[in-house]
């Protein structure tokens, strides 16, 4: 199984404030067992914990994303988002350890972007199979469907979206996006999560 880099970050940034996993646990809503599997790059996280574990060290969820500094215009070019920029997350909040369930592949379009207040991602979205948990979290989704199909579970409703659908949403309303009936998508999605 790949390694996730995140995870790296994550303890880096947990060492430098002098947080312990129990500390850290407490002030993420996370359990110690899901952030020691993070950290040693086993777990595939999901979007919702990732962002209280951003919340609790004080940093932006692309502090974990980030390859260098750039303070002025980033240009993400077609041939530079390679696989091995993809960040992979569940569809869920489900702590496991199995690669094969991870339903998203992010690839970050502005990782470079000092200071930046949105993430801008080109998401794969895998086929699936059984049911996810919803997840949420504060801030703000914008996706826009470039290939397939999408399906949003967004509170009590459901929302199909074809090639050139898109939908903004508040993310604090519990919500799951997947391809439906093992379908494959892909969708430009833009993520603010206030600091």
């Amino acid at each position: 199984m790949e390694k996730n880099p995140v995870g790296e970050k994550i303890r880096i940034q947990r060492e430098r404030l002098g947080l312990s996993l129990d500390e850290l646990a407490q002030k993420s809503q996370c359990s110690v067992s899901l952030l020691e599997r993070l950290e040693a790059g086993a777990l595939v996280p999901s979007l919702t914990p990732l962002l209280n574990i951003a919340r609790a060290l004080g940093v932006r969820l692309g502090t974990f994303l980030d390859d260098s500094q750039e303070f002025g215009p980033v240009v993400a070019r077609k041939k530079n988002c390679h696989e091995d920029r993809v960040v992979r997350f569940s569809g869920s909040i489900a702590e496991t350890n199995d690669e094969k369930k991870s339903a998203l592949d992010f690839a970050p379009l502005a990782s470079d972007k000092v200071d930046r207040h949105m993430e801008p991602f080109l998401i794969d979205v895998r086929p699936t199979t059984g049911t996810a948990e919803p997840s949420s979290h504060e801030g703000e989704e914008f996706l826009y469907v470039l290939e397939g199909e999408l399906e949003i579970n967004y509170g009590q409703e459901t929302y199909l979206l074809q090639t050139g659908d898109s939908i903004y949403y508040d993310s604090i309303v519990p919500h799951h996006v997947h391809a439906p009936a093992g379908g494959y998508a892909r969708i430009l999605a833009v993520v603010y999560a206030p600091f």
